[in-house]
């Protein structure tokens, strides 16, 4: 035990220490120390910001990461990228790299794996890289047509604002307001018609039902009604009326000669006139009609 000294303990801990850290900065960045991995190398013209530990992805699922990048100061070389994949990852020939960049700034390599079931390639050879620009890549293809498309632009907005400096426009909008304020009073109005007529439509209907029913019942009474009958009692009553001008039509009878013949009339008026004579006569002279006595004795 006397080896185990404060020294000693202390330097075994700052040994373990040392040893979870390295561990621990290898797992954060996806380097795993204790599984078999197959070491690849890819080869690029241009890494586009790719660096150790970025993540290699096949069909979306990461298989592995990168190891260590080597950069041919001369120049004379391509960028050799030195990648741990999977051992249980298959990669067929003709497969191909290439580094993907979003707009956050991630960077990381895509294998694009060629459809070949009978070669592969094998682990320590090299696979051809590229670079795939994505959205970054097509917003710098959209830069050349924006260019173009800025003094278009600034023309548009400098006859935008030539129009909405007319005072025409002012007025317009005014105008506008206030057809919305006239539009929004009248649909005010017609909200409260239309609840007055939801009032009134129930008590309409129940009158219309009545009405109906009132018609309903004077229609079976008429239907009731002997047409036929009644035509025929019309028909004779006209024939009757028909007989009856006729007859006064007729110099031949009493109806016919009493409105036709002009003897009758003076006969009948001096008649009249006689009547109204002894009318007269009898009020003047009663006596000489009427004799009464108590007695029973004539006055002569």
């Amino acid at each position: 035990m006397k080896y185990f000294t404060k020294e000693v303990k202390i330097a075994i801990v700052a040994i373990v220490g040392l040893v979870v850290l390295f561990l621990g900065m290898n797992f954060l960045k996806g380097i795993d120390l204790f599984s078999s991995e197959s070491k690849y190398y890819i080869s690029f013209k241009d890494i586009s910001g790719l660096s150790s530990s970025c993540p290699i992805y096949a069909d979306g699922y990461q298989v592995g990461v990168v190891r260590n990048i080597q950069y041919d100061y001369g120049q004379t070389k391509d960028i050799i990228v030195e990648a741990s994949i999977n051992k249980d990852m298959r990669i067929p020939k003709g497969s191909s790299a290439e580094i993907v960049s979003d707009l956050m700034g991630n960077v990381k390599v895509n294998l694009l794996l060629a459809n070949n079931m009978r070669e592969r390639i094998n682990p320590g050879e090299t696979i051809v890289g590229g670079i795939n620009d994505g959205a970054m890549g097509q917003m710098k293809d959209l830069i050349p047509i924006v260019q173009k498309m800025l003094p278009k632009l600034d023309s548009i907005l400098c006859s935008v604002n030539t129009l909405l400096q007319d005072p025409a426009i002012a007025n317009s909008l005014h105008n506008v307001e206030t057809v919305t304020g006239n539009l929004t009073t009248s649909t005010r109005q017609l909200n409260t018609l239309l609840g007055t007529l939801n009032r009134r439509v129930p008590g309409l209907l129940a009158k219309a039902d009545n009405v109906m029913d009132n018609t309903e019942v004077i229609t079976g009474k008429l239907a009731k009604v002997d047409v036929d009958g009644t035509m025929q009692k019309v028909n004779t009553t006209l024939q009757n009326v028909q007989e009856f001008t006729h007859q006064l039509n007729n110099n031949q009878g009493s109806l016919g000669l009493l409105m036709r013949d002009p003897n009758l009339y003076y006969d009948l008026n001096a008649t009249v006139k006689s009547a109204d004579s002894l009318l007269i006569d009898l009020k003047a002279h009663p006596k000489r009609y009427v004799h009464f006595s108590i007695f029973g004795k004539k006055d002569k």
